[in-house]
């Protein structure tokens, strides 16, 4: 395909813009010295910024491309995500934001280091970074094909390019750089796609989708599909709340009410940004393919249409608009995935940097020590991120699979860590274990993994259709609950020996924060040790101060 100089020139200028905004905005980290202004902008993320910010979290180039590329191919029914993210946020609002922000966590990870211990927070890190790694791999591939299609810029060359933009000015500027990016890569968004819809609504080769073709783009949920329809849509709703791209946004309010107000903003951002995708979903429903460009001119097969589902927005945006409108759509998409993938990387780098570097490996690293290595991490994270858009076929599958094993492993993990009092890190090593065993266990086709569980109602055409994923967490979740129990039970009474305690969970977390309670002390950040309050604390090292 021949490249498209004034398309080049066009995404130039607006990665220019995106590059000079998030220098800038990276001038107040100049010469910070605490990591955690850097992981949280000072924790004084105003409305205006974070609504933008919380909404960029979901919106970016997966979800405006698999919107459209989902109605398209399966109908507005059976398109989840949107509403499923937005439900998401608001889920998180009312029951996590403001629990997070209270403790005064820097991370996701926090309150289980804390409450667990450094080693099983390391093992609740994997899933975390799978996700943000393929999730980030995702969107850069969906880059590489719109910039291919629009403009004929190579698929390797589109991903680095736009990886090494996003990676630069996170670098430099942390969090302020990428939520002050967000705002301008949002605007970009909405005004490029709802400049684009009248045109390609109006094109010559398209139908009115309002009339007698209604039922073509919104279509039906089959029955026999009912659980699996049933499972994802909760995997949407539950298994969206627990990513540090989320609560990196919601421990960066200025309070804990504040932390809530953003979530609940965010999701309504996200119903209204998913709009236009659907819209872009419906018009390529309704298009006469034969008659467009892409037949006439470029000599495409238009049954090959349904095949390239996954560039259907690009591909609308190529033949059913005006050229100069197309560019503005093409600022949009790379917006959307510039806003995603900062995001995904930056929190990924956070809680290396943190829960892993320092707590594990260097507990006494200085605050412009674990500054250096968050940063080391950005470039690595960016540099795998990109290396998988290129390289990995299958990365969309990938993600899906590590946002299974965020459902199915870390939300049952966070509401236990948050909720239950007396949970400890046996409960929570046995349910992280059958909860990724059952799921693995449960196939991955795409993936090559076989079935090992053939769970209710499974077809050996389609696979698995029982919500078994709902039921992997399901199980993780009570196994922490019963073997916490348990386990709490049996050192407390001294059925079990405490020497036999490996993980020093002897003694409940409520006993622990009684404990605390009444010796007038405080959990926080600060300088002094628990070492003779005659109690053995639940993890090898509590800093505290006294409240006065």
């Amino acid at each position: 395909m021949v490249l498209n100089i004034p398309g080049l020139v066009a995404v130039i200028i607006f990665y220019v813009v995106i590059l000079v905004i998030g220098l800038w905005a990276a001038r107040r980290t100049k010469g910070e010295t605490n990591s955690e202004n850097v992981m949280l902008a000072g924790r004084n993320i105003g409305t205006f910024v974070g609504v933008f910010t919380m909404t960029a979290t979901w919106v970016g180039g997966g979800f405006i491309n698999g919107t459209a590329e989902t109605v398209f191919k399966d109908g507005l029914l059976n398109c989840q995500a949107p509403l499923g993210y937005s439900l998401s946020l608001f889920i998180g609002g009312v029951f996590f934001a403001s629990k997070m922000r209270e403790h005064g966590y820097v991370t996701m990870l926090d309150p289980f280091t804390r409450k667990y211990g450094e080693r099983m927070g390391g093992l609740i890190y994997i899933p975390a970074l799978l996700g943000e790694v393929f999730w980030s791999g995702a969107i850069l591939a969906a880059l590489g094909s719109t910039l291919r299609v629009i403009i004929g810029l190579s698929h390797e060359v589109s991903i680095i390019s736009s990886a090494c933009i996003a990676v630069f000015y996170t670098l430099f500027g942390g969090l302020y750089s990428v939520a002050y990016t967000d705002v301008v890569q949002l605007i970009c968004i909405f005004v490029g796609l709802w400049l684009c819809i009248p045109f390609a609504m109006t094109s010559e080769f398209v139908e009115n989708i309002s009339v007698n073709s209604t039922s073509a783009w919104i279509k039906e949920v089959e029955s026999v599909n009912t659980g699996v329809y049933t499972d994802s849509f909760l995997l949407l709703i539950f298994g969206g709340i627990p990513w540090q791209v989320y609560f990196q946004r919601v421990l960066s309010a200025r309070t804990a009410r504040a932390s809530r107000y953003l979530s609940f903003l965010g999701s309504l951002g996200c119903l209204i940004m998913s709009v236009p995708s659907v819209l872009i979903g419906a018009i390529a429903v309704n298009t006469d393919w034969n008659s467009t460009a892409y037949v006439t001119k470029d000599n495409f097969n238009a049954s090959d249409i349904p095949n390239r589902a996954s560039d259907i927005l690009p591909l609308v945006l190529q033949y059913l608009t005006p050229e100069w409108v197309s560019f503005f759509g093409l600022g949009a998409v790379s917006a959307a995935v510039m806003s995603s993938a900062d995001s995904s990387i930056l929190s990924a780098s956070c809680m290396f940097a943190r829960n892993i570097y320092k707590m594990i490996f260097r507990q006494k690293a200085s605050e412009k020590e674990i500054i250096w290595v968050m940063r080391i991490a950005i470039f690595g994270v960016g540099a795998l991120a990109t290396e998988m858009a290129i390289n990995v076929d299958s990365v969309y599958t990938l993600w899906y699979l590590s946002s299974d094993l965020v459902y199915v492993v870390l939300f049952p993990q966070l509401v236990c860590v948050i909720y239950l009092r007396n949970s400890n890190t046996y409960g929570s090593l046995l349910g992280y274990i059958v909860g990724m065993f059952f799921r693995i266990a449960g196939g991955e086709l795409s993936l090559g993994i076989g079935t090992l569980i053939k769970y209710p109602y499974y077809s050996e055409e389609q696979g698995q259709m029982f919500p078994f994923k709902t039921l992997c967490m399901m199980m993780s979740m009570v196994t922490i609950i019963a073997f916490s129990f348990l386990t709490d039970i049996l050192f407390k009474k001294g059925i079990i020996h405490h020497r036999f305690d490996v993980f020093k969970c002897g003694l409940s977390q409520s006993s622990f924060d009684e404990k605390v309670h009444n010796n007038n002390l405080t959990l926080d950040h600060a300088t002094l040790t628990v070492s003779d309050a005659g109690f053995t604390p639940p993890i090898e090292e509590v800093k505290i101060t006294r409240d006065v």
